[in-house]
């Protein structure tokens, strides 16, 4: 009587199921690693970028000191995307924080309004 053992690969997977920057795959490759993706539809772009943005202010506010400053490049890098798809610039979007800021002002006085009494 002959028994054949089957040899059975067992595969580790992380689940994501999130954006990510376009050369991520290719860094997984480089790893050793198969990435599994796929190309998002207009709509779901939107939503996934408007998490994305969510995901990078919760590493913003998280980091520490050292690492606050490539959090916030990040929640830039997406904004970019966002503004793009409103089919404005990263630029223009400054210019119109720069208006906003001419108009009511900055937040370089760290005010900080508790309550507004009605007369």
């Amino acid at each position: 009587m002959h028994y054949q053992l089957n040899k059975k690969v067992l595969l580790m997977e992380r689940t994501y199921y999130k954006l990510v920057r376009d050369k991520i795959p290719d860094i997984i490759i480089s790893n050793g690693e198969t990435p599994v993706t796929r190309v998002l539809g207009d709509e779901e772009y939107k939503k996934a970028l408007e998490e994305k943005l969510l995901e990078e202010y919760e590493e913003v506010v998280s980091s520490g000191a050292e690492d606050r400053c490539e959090e916030l490049a990040d929640m830039i890098e997406v904004i970019r995307f966002l503004a793009g798809l409103e089919n404005k610039t990263l630029e223009e979007i400054i210019s119109m924080a720069d208006v906003k800021k001419a108009e009511r002002g900055g937040f370089n006085d760290r005010i900080f309004l508790e309550k507004v009494l009605e007369e």
